[in-house]
Parts: structure tokens; sequence; C-alpha cells
């Protein structure tokens, strides 16, 4: 009943109709607890994750297309996310010397400083840990993943 309450809405059509329902309210709360943590650090949830995909790449360059294949957010633009970030200085961008086509992107000593400062002050478990404990967080991502087939 709480999902309703939440979000206003009548009686959902049957159990499955009111999970999607929950699950999508529950996805658009947990963006926005951590859009609001990383917003003193001047950077986009879509930006924080770009940057971790070339950190785990480093010291060796990333591209658009492995960072598209590993980015969570499928619809995001990944090229605009990069650009961004060297416009903050965190990434940098040079010609691939193998394939002139291409572009290398690394993660600038900025960006490392950054990621290291947020992981200093944040620990993002603490938007979930108040609720649920690690057996409970364990059984809903099997759950999750289930679900997705």
């Amino acid at each position: 009943m709480l999902v309703q309450k939440e979000t206003k809405t009548s009686n959902p059509e049957n159990i499955f109709q009111k999970t999607l329902v929950n699950i999508t309210h529950t996805f658009h709360w947990s963006s926005q607890q951590v859009k609001d943590t990383l917003l003193p650090f001047d950077i986009t949830q879509q930006q924080y994750n770009v940057l971790k995909i070339i950190k785990a790449q480093y010291p060796s360059p990333s591209t658009v297309g492995l960072i598209q294949a590993k980015i969570v957010d499928k619809m995001s633009d990944t090229s605009r996310i990069v650009d961004r970030l060297i416009q903050k200085g965190y990434v940098e961008k040079t010609v691939n010397t193998y394939d002139k086509r291409a572009v290398d992107i690394i993660i600038s000593e900025n960006g490392l400083s950054l990621l290291k400062e947020i992981s200093k002050k944040i620990d993002f478990s603490t938007l979930i840990a108040p609720n649920l404990t690690a057996e409970e967080a364990e059984k809903l991502n099997v759950l999750l993943d289930k679900m997705r087939g």
C-alpha cells in the first residue's frame, strides 16, 4: 500500500502491475538520492558512472564504444558526457595511435582526485542500508536479476 500512497495511484490491476510501479517509483527515488548526494561535487550521475568506467580501464585508455557497452543507462549520450568531462578537466581525449579514426579517452589527475574525494565523503550504501539488511539486499538483487531473466 505504501507505493500507492506515495504515487497517489489507485489499486493496481494485479500484483505484477503493482510490482512494476513500485520498481519504477524506487528507481526514480534512488536516482534522486544519488543526484542529491553528488550535487556538491558538481557532477551528474551519468558523468560519475562514465568516470568510474574510464577509471576501471586506467592506465589503459577507453573508447566511446567501450563506455557505451558498460554504461548502466543505455539512453545516455556518451559522447556528450565525455565532452562535458573534458570541459571540466576530468578526462582527456587523444587520437588512437593504431587507428586514426578512433579516439582514446583517459582519466586525468583531476578526475582521479575527484573520484578519490567522492569515495572518501560518500558511501552510497548508506542510501539503502538504513532500510534493508545485507541479507535483504542480497535477496532483492537475486529477485531483480531473476525478473530480467
